[in-house]
This record gives structure tokens, C-alpha cells and sequence, in this order.
């Protein structure tokens, strides 16, 4: 019994240094997510029709919160390859006559749509109001449809556009801290755009923006009732309420939020 004695002493020994041994030791390091990718569906829209003219607003800091937005990791358009062969057909139209569709927004992820949340409740931050919501109580965004949780354009068939006449001159970049005017005031004085008079800037949180609002007459009139025809004739929808967004229909994704990064790589290859 003594030497088994040992034998278990030596046994218990053994183990215990390799219990203090392994606590010792760090933990791994944590894998990190990887990223989500675009169903092959998606493609960039330069890939279609690399003519339409892209100013994408929220990865800079000019658009309504005044930051770039979550998610937008490139300047880049993405959609669903339906929208994207539609908006292509729009644009042999308007080349003919002179004009260039330009877009503002695509693809929108939905922890994009989650910033402008955080943003929207957060009442103290009103750095682009004077431009962008200056006749609007930030605590009414929500129950007006400004801000929603969820937003089409993570569906990837809908888009911010608007026209741009031939030959298109460049648009300055924003100057964080520059002097704000509002979005509905003359062209010659709002933010400079190269693109034709539409009665508002994008993005304007104000009821002039509706679509066939009474008070925008004249070219503004023609201009927003010119884009729509063009659009509605290859399949888009517009929002009644934004002059500049349109939806592809039917939709490839009706019913499904996406939220990989608007980047070159969610969807390389395809």
C-alpha cells in the first residue's frame, strides 16, 4: 500500500501543476465577427452603368446628423441588379437629351438606419438643422416620417437620385462649420448642387419636398415631374412625400433588412 501511496501522491501532484499551469495561461484571443456579404444579387452600380453620376452623402459630413453615417465604409452605390439594369435604361433615355441621373444614396444598411435613430433621440444634437430641418421640432421626426426604424433602401431596390444637367460641373465639397442655409431656399443660395432646380435639396425634412406639393411651380415643377416619368417608365415607384426617392418594383427583397457595409468588398465578384 505504501508504494501505491506514492504513486497517487505523485499522480495528484502531476495534475495539480497542470490545473495551475492551464490557469496560468492567457485566453485566446477572440475571433472577430467577420463581416457580412451581399447576396450575390447585388452588385455596384458602376458595374451596370458606370455614366450615372454618384455623389453619396453619407459617408461625409453633409447630411442631416452632420457626421458620416455607420456602415458606409466607400462611396459607392449598391443595389439589387434588377434596380441597377433599370436605372441603367433610364440613363440611355436621358444621355439622348442631355442629362445624367446622379444618386445620393443606394443600399443602406440597417445599422446605418440604427444611427439615424440614436441620432433622432438624442434632442440636444441639432448641428444641421439651420440646413436641413429648420422648420421641423427635432422631437417630432419620428411621428412626421422623417426617422423610422426601418428603411427600403436596406432592401437594396430603392435610391436617392436626381438630374444633372450635361456637361455636369464639379460640386464643391462641405466645409464642416461653414455657414448653413436652409434646404428650401433659392438654388443660387442653398448648398451648391450640380444638378438641375428641384424646389429643395435632398435630404430636406420639409413638406415643399413632397413630390406634388402646390407651391413648387414653374421648372422646379417640370424638373421633379420630368425624373419622375423617366423612372416610373423603366419600373420605379416614387415616395410621394421625397421628391428623390424611388423604389425598383417588384422588389427582389421585399421583406429582408440587410446590414452588410456599403464597401467594394460585400460584393467582389459579382
Amino acid at each position: 500500500m505504501t508504494g501505491m501511496g506514492s504513486v497517487f501522491r505523485v499522480l495528484a501532484a502531476t495534475a495539480a501543476t497542470l490545473l495551475a499551469v492551464t490557469a496560468a495561461a492567457p485566453a485566446p484571443a477572440a475571433q472577430a465577427k467577420p463581416e457580412p456579404k451581399a447576396p450575390r444579387d447585388f452588385v455596384a452600380l458602376r458595374t451596370v452603368d458606370p455614366t450615372i453620376i454618384q455623389e453619396m452623402r453619407y459617408p461625409t459630413g453633409h447630411d442631416f446628423m452632420g457626421v458620416p453615417v455607420d456602415g458606409y465604409r466607400q462611396p459607392l452605390c449598391i443595389l439589387t441588379r434588377p434596380a441597377a439594369e433599370a436605372l441603367h435604361r433610364a440613363q440611355v433615355r436621358l444621355l439622348a437629351q442631355g442629362y445624367s441621373l446622379k444618386v445620393y444614396d443606394c443600399y443602406r444598411p440597417q445599422r446605418a438606419v440604427d444611427h439615424f435613430v440614436r441620432w433622432a433621440k438624442d434632442l440636444d444634437d441639432e448641428t444641421m438643422k439651420s440646413e436641413f430641418y429648420p422648420q421641423v421640432d427635432k422631437t417630432r421626426l419620428f411621428a412626421d416620417g422623417y426617422i423610422a426604424e426601418k428603411s427600403g433602401h436596406s432592401r437594396g431596390s430603392t435610391l436617392d437620385l436626381t438630374l444633372v444637367r450635361l456637361p455636369a460641373m464639379p460640386t464643391r465639397p462641405y466645409r464642416p462649420g461653414e455657414k448653413l442655409v436652409p434646404c428650401y431656399a433659392p438654388q443660387a443660395d442653398r448648398f451648391p448642387d450640380n444638378s438641375v432646380d428641384m424646389g429643395t435639396g435632398f435630404d430636406c425634412f420639409d413638406t415643399l419636398s413632397h413630390t406634388d406639393d402646390p407651391r413648387i411651380q414653374g421648372v422646379q415643377r417640370t424638373n421633379r415631374q420630368f425624373l419622375k416619368k423617366t423612372l416610373t417608365d423603366v419600373g420605379f415607384v416614387n415616395l410621394a412625400e421625397e421628391w428623390w426617392h424611388y423604389t425598383f418594383k417588384p422588389e427582389l427583397f421585399p421583406d429582408t433588412y440587410f446590414d452588410f457595409p456599403v464597401a467594394r468588398r460585400s460584393v467582389a465578384g459579382h
